[in-house]
């Protein structure tokens, strides 16, 4: 599974969205299942599916899809 996917999966999986939902206007608290909930659900599948460890600054900053893929070039994952 390439990157994209693993990232998407993520979200499909912690949030539980479908594929249609992902779109660069998906924002937390845009939606009620991205909630601190959801959000740290999120941030731990991220965390399985690329097997690194997201600094709390990272955590704090994740606040969209989009973002989120900028987040991850720190890390070395390029989505």
């Amino acid at each position: 599974m390439d990157n994209l996917n693993k990232y998407k999966k993520s979200f499909i999986d912690s949030l539980s969205l479908k594929e249609a939902d992902l779109n660069s206007k998906l924002e937390y608290n845009s939606i009620p299942e991205w909630d601190s909930i959801g959000h740290m659900s999120l941030i731990g599948s991220l965390e399985d599916q690329f097997n690194i460890s997201i600094d709390t600054d990272d955590i704090i900053d994740f606040n969209s899809f989009e973002k989120g893929k900028k987040i991850l070039l720190k890390y070395k994952i390029k989505i």
